[in-house]
């Protein structure tokens, strides 16, 4: 599905009492994944500031997305949530999503509360990792393990938009995973879709 990476470097092992619950990205089959510099914040190298939030080009990516869908999607039909939406899964199992589609016969702003999302988005969107990388947990299976979690708890289309490698993932149910490159463009829902390259090219980034 994804090419695998070469091997990366082991670092040792810091016990879970020592790390801060704030440093946690996720949880996934029980275990807390950090966000991606825990290390550096530890060592009060960074801030908690500076791992929380998105990188400029993450943003841009996550701006240009979401403009499309809110100027193109029907708003009467959908309902578009961003900010790391928090996705409770099951009780082992709390993910998040950069960009979630819902149908408003699903969900909409009137059933919102202060707690994480029990019910699948119609189509989640992720921009590259935020997550840290342990040795036991690779880029590569890391989309992988989510992705699959995220079918099974009823989300249609999973894109993941990966800037290092300038590819796009989508995923759906029935193992069907395609990787394309990302000056072409991708479908999201009811023929509306994007072209990060395009974009990227248009606006005279250096990483298109």
């Amino acid at each position: 599905m994804i090419a695998p990476k070469g091997p990366r470097k082991k670092l040792p092992r810091i016990p879970a009492k020592e790390i801060p619950a704030a440093l946690i990205y996720e949880i996934m089959d029980g275990k807390p994944i950090y966000y991606k510099g825990y290390r550096e914040a530890l060592k009060g190298e960074k801030v908690f500031d500076e791992i929380w939030g998105a990188n400029s080009l993450q943003s841009v990516i996550v701006s240009f997305v979401l403009k499309i869908l809110f100027h193109q999607l029907d708003e009467e039909r959908y309902c578009i949530l961003t900010n790391r939406l928090g996705l409770h899964l099951d009780r082992k199992n709390n993910l998040c999503a950069d960009i979630a589609i819902y149908e408003k016969t699903k969900f909409s702003a009137a059933q919102a509360d202060k707690n994480y999302a029990t019910l699948p988005p119609k189509i989640q969107i992720e921009v590259d990792i935020n997550a840290d990388m342990e040795e036991e947990l690779s880029e590569t299976s890391y989309i992988q393990q989510k992705t699959d979690k995220l079918l099974a708890f009823g989300v249609e289309k999973v894109i993941w938009v990966l800037s290092d490698s300038k590819k796009v993932i989508v995923a759906t149910p029935h193992d069907n995973w395609q990787m394309i490159d990302w000056h072409k463009d991708i479908e999201v829902v009811d023929g509306v879709g994007f072209c990060i390259g395009g974009y990227l090219k248009e606006e005279g980034s250096v990483f298109a």
